[in-house]
């Protein structure tokens, strides 16, 4: 199936990410709300033509550290993959990218 991109924000993957305010260090929870709004900047033309960026503070821990949504419903792992599938793009690397990529924002902003 050949998929026509940008896709309308509709049918864009929302990828939810709860940041710890630890990964800030010892004032963490003082810079991670302006941290989020930061990295949330930062990433929105990652990947823009098929996924929606949410980049929030992890307050509730019962929540995982990543959600993937697709017109408003969740997807498993499993699902999400699917999804990446259509763009050629593996699961595996687009969470480990974003990771490597969060690690270098998280830099930019402590300013090292």
């Amino acid at each position: 199936m050949k998929v026509s991109l940008p896709l309308p924000d509709s049918k864009k993957l929302t990828v939810t990410y709860r940041v710890e305010p630890g990964c800030l260090g010892p004032e963490g929870k003082n810079k991670i709300v302006d941290f989020c709004q930061f990295a949330q900047k930062e990433l929105a033309p990652l990947d823009a033509d098929y996924v929606h960026w949410n980049i929030v503070p992890r307050e509730d821990k019962s929540l995982p550290e990543m959600q993937y949504n697709v017109v408003g419903k969740k997807m498993n792992h499993t699902q999400a993959e699917k999804y990446l599938a259509h763009f050629d793009k593996s699961l595996d690397e687009f969470e480990s990218h974003l990771c490597e990529k969060l690690a270098v924002l998280i830099d930019e902003f402590m300013g090292h």
